[in-house]
């Protein structure tokens, strides 16, 4: 039976552990810069320092905010894998990069192309021959139709839809329910149905 640790002790963590779980691997350790308890739904929570005995061992960065996720994967050279639940239906046309995990009931359509260390969160749907850029986060219920390119570090919020052709740049918040019909800037916070520009950021 394969093995992984998880870069993140959170409640994130635990719906990847779950993932794992579907696909019968053991999660044998969390790794936490600043661990709250000792155990994580029964499975040991070391810090960083601690993780030395676990360097062969696959990862898995469960942590849900991008930036977050980013920052772990330059700073920690360790082997990622991938997780996919096995209730997510995955076209074989479609390609998952390392590091990136897939959620209960996601479906993904031929020729999509998803980039590293993105989320893909329960019942998630991306259609035919879409580009999802690394670090991206797809929200519960979310909705990107075919030919969506989504810049890295985005963050689409639950229950958003976008329509088909649409280019969303890079570092780029939608929020919950949004509809978005037209292609959107970088760096940016896009809010409402059809989805507007409420704010702009420099990351």
């Amino acid at each position: 039976m394969s093995k992984i640790c998880l870069f993140g002790a959170s409640g994130h963590g635990k719906v990847v552990k779950d993932i794992a779980i579907s696909m019968d691997i053991v999660v044998e350790a969390f790794i936490d810069d600043n661990p709250k308890s000792k155990f994580l739904n029964e499975t040991p929570v070391f810090t960083f320092q601690e993780m030395a005995k676990y360097k062969k061992n696959d990862f898995i960065i469960s942590v849900g905010n991008n930036q977050t996720r980013k920052l772990i994967s330059e700073k920690v050279t360790s082997r990622y894998t991938k997780l996919i639940h096995t209730s997510a239906i995955i076209s074989p046309a479609a390609r998952i990069s390392e590091g990136t995990v897939v959620m209960a009931g996601v479906k993904i359509n031929a020729d999509t192309i998803v980039g590293k260390h993105a989320v893909i969160n329960t019942a998630a749907v991306i259609e035919h021959d879409c580009k999802i850029g690394d670090f991206v986060h797809i929200s519960p219920n979310a909705t990107v139709t075919g030919n969506v390119n989504i810049g890295e570090g985005t963050h689409i919020g639950a229950g958003a839809t976008i329509i088909p052709g649409i280019s969303i740049g890079k570092w780029v918040t939608i929020g919950a329910g949004s509809v978005i019909i037209k292609d959107i800037p970088d760096n940016v916070v896009v809010v409402g149905n059809p989805g507007r520009i409420v704010k702009y950021s420099n990351k």
